[in-house]
């Protein structure tokens, strides 16, 4: 029998010790390169942590599988046994730039089931953790399930990109539901804006594309709590793949996959 309660003991030591290291990184120069573009920004602090993670698990659990966002882990097909997918910095342009609005986010999964969710807003020291059927905590304040809203009582993530001219979606698709919520945000972290679901100060998040290490983690604390986790077709989301995100309260979900999705070409 897995003892999961251990595993999210050392999960949640290791994340405060990262974090204190991420932190006193802020005096330092940072050496910044890009990846796919000049905008995905890669620090030595995101390698130095995910390599920091690898260790302290490999050492305790050699047995588990590792799906890092710096490549450093395991090269995986499948998602077979215990896989930790783990994003060391969610939010790198906001670390650089700001110092803020980032997060370590890291997902426990078995044989693609998740079982523990963890996302360490670092500079606000909130963490936002959960062990699969025993709620979800923000340090240790549980969080209520999440009730029923509607667009017009709602703030939604969503990154301005999306309703702007680009090369993923007709912007207006998603203007109408701009216009009819309450209001809108974007903190430029996936793993932050689906914390701030759980914890209500958010109803909705609504991306394009994101990688299994941006949502692993959110997807666990989210659905703990009774919302709803797809992609913007509806559809289950892929852990080993890049995916349109569609996160949500209850309610709100199903309003919005009916009034403002439906018709995309997602």
């Amino acid at each position: 029998m897995t003892n999961w309660s251990e595993i999210d003991t050392y999960a949640k030591a290791w994340v405060k010790e990262a974090g204190v290291n991420i932190r006193n990184s802020f005096s330092k120069t940072l050496t910044i390169t890009t990846k796919s573009n000049a905008n995905d920004l890669v620090t030595d602090i995101d390698q130095g942590t995910e390599q920091f993670f690898i260790k302290k698990i490999k050492e305790k659990y050699p047995e588990h599988r590792i799906l890092g966002e710096e490549g450093f882990g395991d090269k995986l097909n499948n998602l077979d046994g215990i896989v930790w997918i783990i994003d060391p910095i969610d939010g790198t342009m906001n670390f650089v730039h700001q110092q803020r609005n980032f997060a370590i986010s890291i997902g426990i999964y078995e044989n693609g089931k998740g079982k523990i969710g963890l996302i360490y807003d670092v500079v606000h020291d909130e963490l936002y953790h959960a062990i699969k059927g025993h709620g979800v905590f923000m340090n240790e304040l549980e969080l209520p399930p999440l009730k029923e809203t509607e667009v017009s009582k709602a703030v939604i993530g969503l990154n301005a990109t999306w309703v702007t001219e680009n090369k993923r979606i007709d912007p207006s698709l998603l203007a109408p539901l701009v216009k009819n919520a309450r209001g809108t945000r974007s903190y430029g972290s996936a793993a932050i804006e689906m914390a701030y679901i759980a914890s209500g100060r958010v109803d909705a998040y609504i991306t394009l594309r994101l990688a299994p290490w941006d949502f692993a983690a959110g997807v666990i604390l989210i659905e703990e709590l009774g919302g709803i986790a797809t992609t913007l077709k509806g559809e289950p989301l892929n852990l080993l793949e890049n995916n349109t995100v569609f996160v949500s309260k209850p309610g709100l979900h199903q309003e919005i996959m009916k009034e403002y999705l439906k018709d995309g070409n997602w």
